[in-house]
């Protein structure tokens, strides 16, 4: 809790393609939760010059400046949000931007298997590198909070809350020393005020949604080169995947 505002911000730590959009809905079903989409990715655009789907409405859309951005997330609160839930990708997180910043944030690590992540990612855009699938990314950030703060930040696999939300989502809300609210498992189909300006691009499955979706066993096929990426990304999961909460 930051006793300075007694808003709890919760930083959500993702790769793409995993159901970090639908636990944004989650937790902004909430009666308590004001929700934050991706507020780094103007500037991961900007300073990267990468040429993403809605890459121009994105860099009008928000900050490009990374400080700015801090300064927003960690300063007053709007008024009845105890919580303030932000959805990050990992890979928008620069070298420059120091660790530090997200200390008094409850961090949590959304983790999900790299080759259901690589075969989604090809489904939308075909450019996909290590630094596009963020695991790597999210492993650092991982290592560098824990030894910033001392502490193993949570882990939470995206599978285990497909396959049982009831009971992942309330043990994750204890583990973030917030109250449950079980209309965490559903919410309104439809578009929300906090989701980025690239929602158009890839939230089509989610603005459908009315909860997680079923948890469906799916045989995945990748290509050789996919093949190879999906080799280098295995050892950051498993350093990840074992510190995950009990399925």
């Amino acid at each position: 809790m930051n006793t300075a505002d007694e808003t709890t911000r919760i930083s959500m730590w993702s790769g793409p393609r995993n159901i970090s959009t639908a636990m944004m809905r989650s937790f902004g079903n909430r009666s308590d939760c004001r929700g934050v989409d991706e507020p780094f990715y103007a500037y991961y655009l900007t300073e990267t010059g990468l040429q993403h789907p809605m890459r121009d409405a994105v860099i009008t859309s928000q900050s490009n400046s990374w400080q700015k951005v801090v300064s927003e997330l960690n300063g007053p609160p709007l008024p009845g949000s105890a919580l303030l839930y932000i959805k990050h990708m990992t890979h928008h997180i620069l070298p420059e931007i120091n660790f530090g910043n997200f200390l008094s944030h409850k961090n949590c690590f959304l983790i999900r298997h790299p080759r259901l992540v690589i075969a989604s990612y090809a489904a939308k855009w075909d450019q996909i590198s290590t630094e596009d699938i963020g695991i790597k990314r999210q492993l650092e950030i991982f290592e560098g909070l824990q030894k910033l703060s001392g502490e193993v930040p949570i882990v939470v696999e995206a599978e285990d809350i497909l396959k049982d939300p009831q009971r992942v989502l309330p043990n994750l809300c204890t583990l973030l020393d917030i109250p449950w609210q079980a209309q965490m498992l559903n919410w309104p189909a439809g578009r929300r005020t906090e989701d980025g300006a690239w929602a158009d691009h890839w939230y089509a499955s989610v603005d459908a949604s009315t909860g997680f979706a079923p948890y469906l066993t799916k045989e995945v096929s990748l290509s050789d080169d996919h093949e190879r990426l999906l080799a280098v990304q295995m050892p950051y999961y498993e350093k990840l995947r074992a510190h995950k909460i009990s399925a």
